[in-house]
C-alpha cells in the first residue's frame, strides 16, 4: 500500500514573519492517511545544491510549553535560527507527537516515566513501538518543494533511513545537540543508548 500521496488542490500558503525572521508556511495532508503537516520555508531551498532541512516531529509539551523533560523545544529553535542564518532551508513539522503515539498517551508514557521506566520501555508497556513514526510523508513533501537531497539538522539516523528509503539523499548530517539537564539527562541517555541517537 502508497505510504503517502500529497493533495495537490489543497495546499494552504501564507507569510509568517516569526522571532527567528521571515517564512512562508505550507500546509499539507497525506491523502492516504489524513495525516497533515507544514513546512516552514526561507529561501528558496530547491535551488541550492543540498537543502538545509529539519524534520520536526510535534512535541507540544516541548514546543509550546517549553518542558524541561526533552530536548525537543531548544532543538527547532536551533534549526530556524540555523536556517534565518543561512538565509534559506526548511523545517518540516510533523504532527506525530510522542514518537508517534499520539498526545494523550504520551501523558500516560509520562506517567510511567514518573515512576521510574525510561521512555522506550514507557511506549513498549503502553502496547507501542519504542518510536512509530514514520517520514515518508516527509519525503513526498520534500520533492513537491523539488528537493532530493538535502543537509540534514538530526541526532536520529532513523531519520536518514526513512528519508533516504523515500528516494531523498542526505548528503551531510549536521548534529542538534542540546547539552543535557539533571532533568533531562536520563532522556537523552535513553534516546543515545536504546534509539541510537548520535549524541555525545
Amino acid at each position: 500500500m502508497e505510504n503517502a500521496r500529497l493533495n495537490l488542490d489543497k495546499i494552504p500558503r501564507a507569510q509568517l514573519p516569526t522571532q527567528f525572521g521571515d517564512f512562508e508556511i505550507f500546509g499539507f495532508e497525506n491523502e492516504v492517511d489524513g495525516e497533515q503537516a507544514v513546512a516552514l520555508v526561507k529561501g528558496t531551498p530547491q535551488e541550492d545544491e543540498s537543502s538545509l532541512v529539519r524534520i520536526h516531529s510535534q512535541c507540544f509539551t516541548g514546543d509550546t510549553l517549553h518542558s524541561l523533560r526533552c530536548d525537543c523545544g531548544e532543538q527547532l529553535d536551533r534549526a530556524l535560527t540555523k536556517i534565518a542564518a543561512a538565509g534559506s532551508g526548511l523545517v518540516i513539522y510533523q504532527m506525530q507527537e510522542g514518537r508517534g503515539i499520539g498526545l494523550i498517551n504520551k501523558l500516560y508514557a509520562y506517567e510511567l516515566q514518573d515512576r521510574g521506566v525510561d521512555t522506550v520501555e514507557a511506549n513498549l508497556q503502553l502496547g507501542f513501538e519504542a518510536d512509530q513514526r514514520s517520514y515518508s510523508f516527509c519525503a513526498e513533501i520534500l520533492k513537491y518543494f523539488g528537493i532530493t537531497d538535502v543537509r540534514l539538522m538530526s541526532n536520529n539516523p532513523d531519520k536518514i533511513k526513512g528519508l533516504e528509503s523515500a528516494g531523498i539523499e542526505v548528503i551531510e548530517r549536521i548534529p542538534l545537540v542540546v547539552k543535557a539537564s539533571h532533568l533531562s539527562e536520563e532522556y537523552l541517555r535513553t534516546k543515545k543508548e536504546k534509539l541510537g541517537h548520535l549524541l555525545d
